[in-house]
């Protein structure tokens, strides 16, 4: 395969999404960026189930983790773009480590954007340990979005967030 072949092998903006505010920006950051890098957006979110025992036994068998991962994912849709999806955009739900789920679906991707930290992420540090794995890890360039006051503990504002881009090893 030579380069002009390879280049367009390469398809779309993978954008990982928790709900958390930062994942929210990173849809609309796909979107901004979508006419630059290229298309289509492929809005991602990964669940598991929880382990057992650690708060107790199982939630009811009505209780659906991909369902509500699901409602979570069209939510957080809804909040980034309002009726006006992206041309081309395509979801992903998937079970499975996070992080892992995020750099399996670079392989064929121009760009990962995730947020520096989703809902589980502790106050204070500057990269949670799913966007420090994609950004070790992903086959493309990782767009890591910061919120102002990630350095210091402490609420932060979405509205003034920041974006450090980083590439994927050679």
């Amino acid at each position: 395969m030579d380069d002009t072949e390879a280049e367009k092998a390469l398809t779309g903006i993978v954008v990982g999404v928790d709900g958390s505010p930062l994942s929210i920006e990173a849809l609309r950051w796909a979107a901004r960026l979508e006419p630059t890098v290229g298309g289509p957006i492929t809005a991602a979110i990964v669940w598991q189930f929880p382990a057992a025992g650690v708060i107790g036994a199982y939630p009811s068998m009505e209780w659906s983790p991909e369902a509500d991962a699901r409602e979570v994912l069209q939510q957080s849709l809804q909040e980034a773009y309002g009726d006006k999806l992206p041309a081309g955009l395509s979801t992903l739900v998937a079970s499975g480590p996070a992080a892992h789920v995020l750099i399996e679906n670079t392989r064929n991707a121009r760009l990962l954007i995730v947020g520096s930290r989703g809902l589980g992420g502790f106050v204070g540090l500057l990269l949670g340990s799913v966007s420090a794995a994609c950004a070790e890890h992903a086959d493309c360039p990782v767009l890591v979005l910061h919120t102002p006051q990630d350095s210091k503990a402490g609420p932060a504002s979405v509205e003034t967030a920041r974006a450090t881009a980083t590439t994927a090893p050679a």
